[in-house]
């Protein structure tokens, strides 16, 4: 296995891990207050926003203006690209968001249960932050710029990896409160975001068989992970009265994501 492949499978297995981490919080302590949850929330759409300006969308417009092409060219057919592909997994993919009752479910109609629709929304989030993670390593070995390094891509796992500890508590814990039990919340908690891995081995891959295009899969990357921040998560956040407290936690997501990126990258 060549060594970015495997360097992306192990970063998306350290921001998997994090999540099992988080969503293990369910065997040792009572469910986070609604407050805590909202500003989690922010945080991760935070790190998320940051992640694809400061990893994603400005190493590729670097990128492409090193292979003489018009940089805002492949971000901006890239970002569409990847927001539209997930607007249309959105459409079709049965699922329903934490916290909003069985009628707003989306998707086509099916009669699935409640818990297998929570489970099916946290995966659909998760699949494009396993394609970025991929997407930086398979960037940073194949691209010819220097545009994308490896501090980048660590400093994109890492992020992911952050936002993702919180995550798995804001999905365990509503699983509980939905009847499920502790084990089984757990267990549903860290499967949704197994995914992780196996979407940063796919993107590394991908990378590999059109370099040439590398640009426009930073960019859809990007796209993906802003089209699940602006649907899910700010939502998400708003939904209890606490919106100041949740604009605090994605400012300070923000701020650690750009933090980790200049340090690191």
């Amino acid at each position: 296995m060549p060594d970015y492949l495997l360097y992306a499978l192990l970063a998306g297995l350290f921001t998997w891990g994090l999540t099992a981490v988080g969503a293990a919080s369910v065997f040792f302590a009572r469910a986070p207050s609604r407050k805590l949850l909202d500003l989690m929330l922010g945080f991760a759409a935070g790190v998320m926003l940051a992640a694809s300006v400061f990893s994603l969308l400005l190493p590729g417009m670097e990128m492409a203006k090193a292979q003489g092409q018009v940089p805002w060219v492949p971000a901006v057919v890239g970002f569409l690209l990847g927001g539209g592909l997930l607007r249309l997994m959105d459409r079709l993919l049965p699922h329903l968001h934490l916290d909003f009752p069985q009628e707003t479910a989306e998707g086509l109609p099916t009669t699935w249960r409640r818990t297998t629709l929570l489970i099916l929304a946290i995966t659909l989030h998760n699949l494009p932050e396993g394609l970025a993670v991929g997407v930086a390593f398979g960037a940073w070995a194949l691209d010819p710029t220097g545009a994308a390094t490896l501090g980048g891509a660590v400093a994109l796992a890492i992020g992911i990896g952050l936002q993702n500890l919180p995550e798995g508590l804001a999905v365990a814990f509503p699983l509980r409160r939905e009847g499920v039990s502790a084990g089984l919340a757990f267990f549903y908690g860290q499967l949704s975001a197994l995914v992780e891995p196996l979407g940063a081995l796919l993107g590394a891959a991908l990378v590999a068989q059109v370099a040439p295009l590398l640009p426009y899969f930073m960019a859809f990357a990007a796209g993906a992970m802003v089209f699940v921040v602006v649907e899910e998560l700010i939502p998400e956040s708003q939904l209890e009265g606490y919106g100041d407290l949740a604009t605090f936690g994605l400012m300070l997501g923000f701020s650690v994501m750009m933090a980790l990126d200049v340090a690191l990258g």
